[in-house]
């Protein structure tokens, strides 16, 4: 069949699956039985799988049993909706714990408090109210902005409208979670997924009468902007959502140590099975809210709280074959080809086994029967291996001593901290001379985090290297569209959608240009320290043609690994000259400051020392909050070196030698009122 034949049966489907949606969910009129309207759904999604250029937003892929309704307007949160991060096991929470006594300079002896709190399975919601009365709803969406659906939340009975209290507070975004009971659902089974899916088809429904057929409900947990609130703590913070009216879980909890989080945590596995709502882990909150607003954020999520994830689901297979897979960064990774086995719902057929030091550990050779486990999101592992049902003829396995893409050495890097070789063996060559690494790295280059070029994925990626149409980034943004379009799979109508989303990205901010090139070692976080540091790609680009690198060292977060690897990849020829190009193709924008009209504005500091009851993090976030800056050396740019307790004489002798002006961490603070 001919493309344009595909796409318009394609298209005809969609019309006549938009047409039986207005009918069922606007007008309360079904056209069709079920049975042929989850025929055609079906019938939608094979040719979607069958040819990849076909795409449209109303999908039935796109959506679950209802149509995504276009009429929501976005409205950008007041306070960001973070997402959390995730812990597996007793390790997981040792370490977040480690961590916030590290970032608050905490003694030994402090009692840090949680608040735990069931993860509800379900769609996350923010709900303003002012002066009691509750005036707008908005979606989580990216977490910047979600979406308008102030009408819909108005018909979950669970959602007070207007609150009396003296004490509530004048203006406030109430935080919860939107879920249907499990009971419920039992009616509901044959139109939807699962209760998550129902609760989140139902709350973008573009009538809100449909939505109010639907047996919602709402649990609230926290609050993102308030305009005054006297209470410290979130346990106290829930006790007064009940109060005000507000449904919140009966199994919250106030926990110390984290033998007593274990115990909470297997108890509520245990019990999840009784409760009448689904439940994936528990969430950690640190319980005052002045250590909360010092702990702060980090990228994408805050350092006060954790989401601990119930056991893993785990089955027995066996391995098929050993391949070694080679990452952007030259990394190989070894991958177990097994059976196919279902795990949590899910069929999996591979399975990552980390590297060469964990292979010779754990003695994993091809025929082996193995334990595969699979917890959250996290990619499926192997666990342990069954000797008992090991075959006699079976052979340890030998990694390659060649990188299997492009026949170079492969190598251990020594690691200056720990004093060894690191467990990862890598390819030697230098990225695009290795073809394995330089096609992960275009498909870095276009993903989520970096360029985020919609519906250029890793597919076509590889489609589009074996054809020869890419060979570096640069490609991308030159490909012949003429050509594209008659190649099999591909259109009119997916060419266009192609080009323009490659055109739209084209104005990049500069820490997401510097994260897209794949540096090794240069991830998000330092990728946006770099940005902030250098403001402009101008003097990004400039490191190259002046070597500069000595302004790296300034940065306050980035170590010699990292200036290396950066030094690295620009004495790279092919990288200056692929550099060069993207230069001229992309508009690359300055890097925003956090803060320009602090009190240390155009203030550079530097410490040495232990300060008291807080950590260098902290302190280092609180200039960064006032529009100072953290330079890593004592040198002419430096303003103030911030002395502790114990600090490095070396330093003091140096800033004195410079004439540069030493103050105790009390003098700094009075610089902050």
């Amino acid at each position: 069949m001919k493309i344009s034949k595909i796409e318009k049966e394609y298209l005809k489907k969609i019309k006549l699956y938009q047409k039986y949606n207005k009918y069922y969910y606007d007008k309360s009129d079904p056209k069709v039985t079920d049975s042929e309207y989850d025929n055609l759904k079906t019938e939608i999604v094979e040719l979607e799988n069958k040819y990849r250029f076909l795409k449209s937003n109303v999908s039935p892929s796109n959506s679950v049993g209802f149509s995504p309704s276009k009429n929501f307007k976005k409205v950008k949160h007041r306070i960001q909706m973070l997402s959390l991060s995730n812990a597996f096991n007793e390790e997981d929470l040792k370490n977040f714990e480690k961590k916030i006594r590290n970032f608050l300079s905490l003694k030994k002896n402090f009692k840090i408090e949680y608040s735990a709190e069931p993860k509800i399975d379900g769609i996350s919601a923010s709900l303003k109210y002012k002066d009691g009365k509750f005036v707008q709803g908005l979606s989580r969406g990216d977490g910047k902005e979600g979406e308008d659906i102030t009408e819909n939340l108005k018909t979950i009975g669970d959602i007070p409208k207007i609150i009396k209290y003296s004490d509530f507070p004048k203006e406030i975004d109430i935080r919860g979670e939107v879920y249907i009971q499990n009971d419920d659902f039992n009616n509901l089974r044959e139109k939807f997924a699962n209760p998550r899916n129902a609760a989140s088809g139902s709350l973008r429904q573009k009538n809100p009468s449909v939505t109010e057929k639907i047996p919602l409900k709402f649990i609230a947990y926290t609050f993102g902007f308030v305009d005054e609130m006297n209470i410290k703590i979130q346990t106290d913070f829930l006790k007064k959502l009940k109060e005000w009216g507000f449904k919140i879980n009966q199994y919250n909890r106030n926990i110390i140590g984290i033998e007593n989080l274990i115990k909470n945590h297997k108890f509520l596995e245990n019990e999840r099975k009784k409760i009448n709502f689904d439940i994936d882990g528990i969430v950690y909150k640190v319980n005052d809210f002045n250590l909360q607003k010092r702990l702060g954020y980090a990228t994408n999520a805050p350092r006060w709280a954790i989401a601990h994830k119930f056991s893993a689901n785990s089955s027995i297979s066996e391995i098929l074959n050993i391949e070694i897979q080679v990452g952007r960064t030259g990394a190989l990774t070894p991958v177990a080809k097994i059976k196919p086995v279902k795990i949590g719902g899910v069929t999996v057929s591979n399975a990552t086994l980390h590297n060469e030091d964990e292979i010779s550990r754990k003695d994993i050779r091809v025929s082996d029967t193995v334990t595969i486990e699979r917890a959250g999101d996290v990619i499926p592992h192997v666990i342990s291996v069954d000797l008992k049902k090991r075959k006699k003829s079976s052979k340890k396995f030998i990694f390659p001593i060649k990188c299997p893409s492009c026949g170079s050495p492969t190598i251990k890097d020594f690691n200056e901290t720990t004093k060894k070789k690191d467990a990862v063996r890598r390819c030697s060559s230098e990225g695009f001379e290795c073809d394995q690494i330089s096609k992960e790295r275009i498909k870095h280059f276009v993903s989520k985090e970096a360029l985020n070029i919609d519906g250029f994925g890793k597919k076509i990626v590889e489609n589009f290297w074996e054809l020869k149409l890419i060979k570096f980034p640069q490609d991308i943004f030159k490909l012949n569209y003429e050509k594209i379009k008659n190649l099999e799979g591909w259109g009119n109508l997916s060419t266009s959608n192609l080009k323009y989303a490659i055109d739209s990205k084209k104005k990049i901010p500069l820490d997401k240009f510097i994260y897209s090139l794949g540096i090794r070692h240069i991830g998000q976080e330092n990728a946006k320290l770099i940005a902030r540091h250098l403001k402009s790609a101008k003097n990004f680009f400039e490191l190259s043609s002046k070597i500069k690198f000595d302004e790296l060292s300034n940065i306050d977060g980035i170590g010699d690994t990292q200036i290396n690897s950066i030094i690295s990849f620009f004495r790279n020829k092919t990288n200056q000259e692929f550099l060069s190009e993207l230069e001229k193709i992309l508009d690359i924008t300055d890097s925003p400051q956090i803060n320009q009209s602090g009190s240390l504005k155009n203030k550079t500091f530097m410490f040495t020392g232990k300060f008291h009851n807080m950590s260098r993090a902290e302190a280092k976030s609180i200039i960064e909050e006032n529009s100072g800056k953290i330079i890593s050396n004592v040198n002419k740019k430096l303003d103030y070196l911030i002395i502790g307790e114990k600090p490095t004489i070396k330093k003091i002798n140096k800033a004195k030698d410079l004439k540069i002006k030493i103050i105790t961490q009390e003098e700094w603070l009075k610089m902050l009122n």
